[in-house]
């Protein structure tokens, strides 16, 4: 059974940054693509960036593409979302999940993903 854990949010002023992490286990994740989404109140969840985890290939979003970055760590099954230029419509419960089929030729919606973790909240103030 795939577990996933996200830790890293918190409240940041506009102009900063936050490091995400989701820490997977339950399964190797080789066949794998693991994404990034956030919901903010009142809002549908939505894609953020995903990484297909053997090639490495990265997709974001546009609203955030310049500002954030996923990345991982193969060795300790954990991914990354480093958040620069914070803004306040960054605003959102953030969270990981891992779609079966890295070879899917997107996975920008939330329905293609088979994995959630609970959410972590990231508050940008202005």
């Amino acid at each position: 059974q795939v577990q996933l854990v996200e830790s890293g949010g918190g409240l940041v002023q506009a102009g900063g940054s936050l490091r995400l992490s989701c820490s997977a286990s339950g399964r190797t994740f080789g066949n794998y693509a693991m994404g990034w989404f956030r919901q903010a109140p009142g809002k549908e969840r939505e894609f953020v960036a995903v990484i297909r985890w053997s090639a490495g290939t990265t997709y974001y979003a546009d609203s955030v593409k310049g500002r954030f970055t996923i990345s991982k760590d193969n060795a300790e099954q954990t991914m990354y979302l480093q958040m620069n230029s914070l803004k306040p419509e960054d605003t959102a419960v953030y969270y990981c999940a891992a779609d079966s089929w890295a070879a899917r030729a997107t996975h920008f919606k939330a329905h293609e993903y088979n994995d959630w973790g609970q959410g972590t909240q990231v508050t940008v103030s202005s």
